[in-house]
């Protein structure tokens, strides 16, 4: 690489300089001396300076150092090998890509320098001094995921990082509110040691609770709703009263749910008859394994397994189709004497359906030739669950139908249905004043899952009524934490706590 050196006289930027260790000015020149620092670089070249500065003698007799050279401020420093602007600059991509990456995108600007003392230049940078914001949002960040968790803080006017903190404590939390007496307002999670270090630290700030957080814990507990209630879900499957259970034919004693003749049924019996003469034959699994060129935890799975139907659960004929959400209509219809596929299909078309007339006319096969009805599966508990937490407005006539009928014969369902939406409307319009009266509703109802949330809610009712009543909320919060999450994993394990704050309120 090229290299231009730049010739700098000094000598004459003052008239004198203070001794670094006593601050003596000094004005008695003992000499010169020449300085070598790197620079940056310039049309893809290596820029070094040669530096020609004074060396001036301390008057100060009881000062331990003699002699000294003259510093050219906002150029060099003592025992720098680099100017402070090549400093700055590669303190600043170290900021912003950490160790390695700030490494390499220095050697493309023309500098050699290591990951290390990238690292070490940003770790020189002077502590920031946080500001003291009047809306402070707070959340938690892992620097080991389940293990070690800090605190990050974030001023909600700006969306800017504040501070960061070695930990989650509650203590923490009040003591570096407690520094800051302007702080009025205080957006969290509903995290009790949060709750209990910002009542500490900050008695006159009001604590908001999350809107995110909240319909989040709404949400799993309907879902719970719905699957305690998942019985009511049968009405949505079309369907008559059940039939005379016809015999099995030999083969399909055992209940599986694979056909003989099914490449993988064969080959699975096959396997386990082989698997299973091995055995009574007196051989180890290991030699078994060696045998048939098995895994020692696939040759348990067969050995394991008292016969071939056994390993047949949780196969791809149990996982959800395409077709799942258009069965009740099919089924109907096929009640109604349509057994066309092609026409059927050419119905559900328009209605959503995104599948191949080959899954229509296999599920139309599957009951023109099963001798037990085949009819649709209920929709799932967390299916049924998004039906009544997503807006009206966003369903399809389908959902809206089955909706409707699963409202119309589950009183519970029913009701949860409204608190959900009644909930929604709170929220969204910011009417926190409401909430004692939902809470004294949903307590009216046998919903189990809606009476925990109602009492946890109770217990910080005062923040949760903030949170939806104020126009404040925790997800710049949110965002700074994935943030921090990539700050950390592009430091490959190097991120102390100390690094880490720097890389975070300074980049």
């Amino acid at each position: 690489m090229d290299i231009a050196v730049v010739h700098v006289d000094a000598q004459c930027t003052a008239t004198g300089a203070p001794c670094p260790d006593c601050g003596t000015w000094s004005s008695r020149v003992h000499g010169s001396y020449l300085r070598f620092p790197v620079d940056v670089p310039s049309t893809g070249r290596s820029v070094v300076l040669r530096l020609r500065v004074r060396r001036f003698t301390c008057q100060n007799v009881s000062c331990g150092r003699r002699t000294f050279v003259e510093q050219i401020p906002g150029l060099t420093r003592r025992h720098g090998q680099r100017t402070e602007r090549l400093r700055s600059t590669l303190a600043a991509v170290g900021l912003a890509l950490a160790g390695r990456a700030g490494a390499r995108m220095a050697r493309v600007f023309g500098v050699a320098v290591s990951r290390s003392t990238v690292l070490r230049l940003v770790d020189a940078l002077p502590e920031p001094e946080p500001p003291a914001p009047r809306v402070v949002g707070v959340d938690e960040y892992a620097t080991r995921k389940g293990r070690n968790y800090g605190t990050v803080l974030v001023d909600m006017e700006t969306r800017r990082p504040v501070d960061l903190l070695p930990d989650r404590e509650a203590s923490t939390l009040a003591a570096w509110l407690a520094q800051r007496p302007g702080v009025e307002v205080v957006c969290r999670d509903r995290a009790p040691f949060f709750a209990e270090g910002a009542a500490a630290g900050a008695p006159q700030a009001v604590q908001v609770a999350d809107r995110w957080h909240l319909w989040h814990n709404l949400s799993e507990a309907a879902e719970r709703a719905v699957a305690q209630h998942r019985r009511c879900l049968r009405v949505l499957v079309p369907g008559a009263p059940e039939p005379e259970p016809a015999p099995a034919p030999v083969e399909e004693t055992s209940g599986s749910p694979w056909p003989t003749g099914h490449r993988f049924a064969d080959r699975t019996r096959t396997t386990h008859a082989t698997v299973h003469a091995l055995l009574e034959a007196g051989h180890s699994r290991r030699s078994i394994q060696r045998q048939l060129r098995m895994t020692s935890r696939t040759v348990k799975k067969y050995a394991d397994a008292a016969k071939p139907e056994d390993l047949f659960t949780g196969q791809w004929q149990n996982r959800p189709s395409v077709l799942d959400d258009y069965k009740p209509y099919l089924d109907d219809r096929w009640g109604e004497g349509c057994t066309s596929a092609w026409k059927l299909w050419e119905e559900i078309v328009p209605l959503g359906y995104k599948g191949s007339y080959q899954r229509v006319r296999a599920y139309l096969h599957d009951k023109r030739t099963s001798p037990r009805p085949v009819t649709a599966r209920p929709p799932s508990p967390r299916a049924v669950a998004g039906w009544i937490l997503r807006h009206p407005d966003t369903l399809t006539e389908t959902e809206q139908l089955q909706l409707k009928h699963v409202r119309a014969h589950c009183p519970e369902l029913d009701a949860l249905t409204r608190h959900v939406r009644s909930f929604a409307a709170m929220l969204t319009e910011r009417q926190g004043e409401r909430l004692p009266d939902w809470l004294d509703a949903v307590r009216q109802d046998d919903l189990p899952s809606l009476h925990t949330l109602a009492a946890g809610i109770d217990r910080d009712r005062a923040a949760v009524i903030a949170g939806l009543t104020l126009p404040w909320n925790s997800g710049a919060v949110e965002g700074h934490v994935n943030r921090i999450k990539m700050l950390k994993r592009q430091m490959f394990g190097r991120a102390g706590f100390a690094l880490l704050r720097k890389r975070v309120l300074m980049s």
